[in-house]
């Protein structure tokens, strides 16, 4: 391949995996390519866009079934909604071991919300993308170079890394409001080594608090980068298959097919991983 070719296929998949960006600047509000030196205060608008309106999506057909929802032969939708609903219910009842109101529709939120996410990632990369420069072009004049969008929000290591930083509070919080906050503290200090000799007990405690501290950050990062690194991978995989031209439609359906599997599976993954978190966070044995 020739150096100028090299050089469109790298600036085509880099355009995809730009996001959409707004920020502050001295000239004042600024979006894209403006942001280069913006600093940590830099908005992905498209990843917000696009996961607060599938989030909205995903109440609207939840609530609309429950409203609609009937004692009879139940339609085709509320079948699903139910099957859904219940494979969640189950698997909180036989993997959270405490008592609270919140982990299931916690739990439903994170597969369901999550899923959606990961179902963008099946629109072919190229339609919404080239829309959005259409739409930048005509009705603001932009160059459709400098026009970005990223429909995939849990390829957006910004994403995945919020959400595991909610669990992580969540997980926090469940630690102290169950053993309080001298009980979470010795759960940091007291294990895993543990003697009832005092002075050596002392001597442990710097190496129990570096050991659970580490156990402890891991699962928020594991969380974050695993979902990302499936999802950024797979999205990946589908911009070098969309770079082929026409012979891309074979490989874009068996990947697709493929990739369904990653799609549920990360979501699942990850709802069951939050959920074993809280659980071991609500128990009070170490």
């Amino acid at each position: 391949m020739a150096a100028g070719e090299e050089l469109t296929l790298s600036s085509h998949i880099q355009h995809h995996l730009t996001n959409a960006k707004v920020c502050t600047t001295e000239a004042g509000v600024s979006f894209n390519k403006a942001c280069s030196e913006a600093g940590f205060w830099t908005w992905h608008i498209d990843t917000i866009a696009w996961s607060v309106g599938l989030g909205i999506l995903f109440l609207w057909l939840f609530r609309s079934t429950a409203k609609k929802s009937t004692t009879g032969v139940p339609g085709k939708f509320q079948c699903f909604v139910e099957m859904i609903v219940e494979f969640v219910a189950d698997n909180v009842k036989d993997t959270y071991h405490g008592r609270s109101k919140l982990i299931a529709p916690l739990a439903l939120t994170i597969f369901v919300w999550v899923f959606l996410m990961n179902l963008m990632d099946l629109v072919p990369v190229d339609i919404l993308p080239f829309i959005a420069q259409q739409v930048g072009a005509q009705a603001f004049g932009m160059d459709p170079h400098d026009v970005y969008m990223k429909i995939v929000p849990t390829t957006d290591i910004n994403m995945t890394a919020a959400l595991a930083l909610g669990v992580f509070i969540l997980m926090i919080g469940y630690s102290i409001r169950i053993k309080g906050v001298t009980g979470f503290v010795k759960e940091l200090t007291l294990h895993p080594f543990s003697t009832s000799n005092l002075p050596l007990q002392i001597v442990l405690i710097p190496f129990n608090l570096l050991l659970e501290l580490i156990a402890l950050v891991a699962k928020p990062f594991s969380l974050a980068l695993r979902l990302f690194g499936n999802l950024y991978a797979g999205e990946m995989i589908f911009i070098l298959i969309g770079a082929i031209g026409l012979m891309q439609l074979p490989l874009h359906f068996v990947w697709a097919v493929f990739h369904i599997l990653v799609i549920v599976l990360q979501a699942f993954v990850f709802m069951m991983l939050t959920i074993v978190y809280l659980s071991m966070a609500s128990s009070d044995n170490h």
